[in-house]
């Protein structure tokens, strides 16, 4: 059944979240659309990522995701919106796709690449990062 003008059962959110280099996603699902709650999924994935490092978060054109204090928020933290084309879903209702985007995530992240490929490229981030805030002269973490 093709989503439709008509949101007979209210709208539901899925704030959705990919770490490349730990090559994991994970998400939730709110029954707002609200600034607030993607002010908040925005933290975490900062929160997740506590380096220097610009994170870039891919959005669909949901108003509540260019707000003011969004902007200036991600402006003052490293994170770059980039906007996505919009679409509609084929799905009965809210619980049957929850059910598939959770069933997704859990089968993606089953599938992820090796753990050992994983950890060798976390240990070489760790060593870049250490070099990086040594030269920015803050003392090198033990």
């Amino acid at each position: 059944m093709p989503a439709t003008h008509h949101e007979w059962h209210g709208v539901r959110r899925f704030h959705s979240c990919s770490s490349i280099g730990d090559d994991t996603l994970w998400g939730v699902v709110r029954n707002r659309k609200s600034a607030a709650n993607v002010l908040a999924a925005l933290k975490s994935i900062r929160a997740a990522h506590p380096d220097d490092d610009w994170v870039f978060v891919i959005h669909d054109n949901l108003p509540a995701h260019k707000g003011t204090k969004i902007r200036e928020w991600a402006a003052q933290n490293h994170v770059e919106s980039c906007f996505t084309p919009t679409y509609n879903s084929n799905h009965p209702n809210h619980v049957v796709l929850t059910r598939r985007l959770h069933r997704y995530l859990a089968w993606r992240n089953a599938n992820a690449r090796h753990p050992n490929v994983l950890a060798a490229q976390r240990k070489e981030r760790t060593r870049v990062r250490a070099e990086r805030q040594h030269r920015r002269g803050r003392p090198r973490a033990a």
